[in-house]
């Protein structure tokens, strides 16, 4: 009997475990959405590819918080995304704008892209001029010819269709 409850007790102590971390959320339901939207859009400086919205470092956690206070102070989405471009500069956006300052990260796909065509089109150029076409001799031709021509040891030779049906006596009648 102890043993049993022992048992009871030991499969029940799972749900007496907590779920995990709250997220830390405003009071105002739409003011939390409308941060959430705006958070969408900055990236973490921690994690690089993760938006603010999503990390869990203590950078992000501190970023929202700083977008919730300027939210209830009234500030605009594009005066919070001015200030955090200000403070950490233009790496902080997901889709930075194209700019003097940005132009190198826009067109450095497109540079790589183009090197990497030209160098594959030097690379088959040189070859090309390294491999020289096979001559064969004349032997050589005519054994190619003959084993070209010869059917293959595997391959049965192809059987005669049948042209006429074996017929059933007692259906000609």
């Amino acid at each position: 009997m102890m043993r049993n409850l022992l048992l009871l007790l030991l499969c029940l102590l799972p749900t007496l475990t907590f779920a995990g971390e709250a997220k830390d959320i405003a009071d105002d339901p739409v003011l939390e959405h409308r941060m959430m939207l705006l958070a969408e859009k900055v990236r973490c400086l921690v994690c690089q590819s993760e938006p603010v919205s999503n990390s869990h470092s203590d950078w992000s956690k501190d970023v929202r918080q700083i977008m919730r206070e300027k939210m209830k102070a009234g500030a605009t989405d594009q005066e919070i995304m001015d200030m955090l471009v200000e403070r950490f500069g233009k790496s902080v956006l997901f889709d930075p704008p194209v700019d003097r300052e940005t132009m190198p990260l826009w067109l450095a796909p497109f540079i790589l892209l183009l090197l990497g065509g030209l160098g594959l089109f030097w690379q088959l150029k040189k070859r090309r001029g390294l491999v020289g076409e096979a001559v064969l001799s004349v032997q050589d031709e005519q054994r190619a010819s003959s084993l070209l021509n010869e059917p293959a040891l595997n391959e049965k030779p192809a059987a005669n269709p049948v042209v006429n049906p074996v017929v059933n006596k007692d259906s000609q009648a």
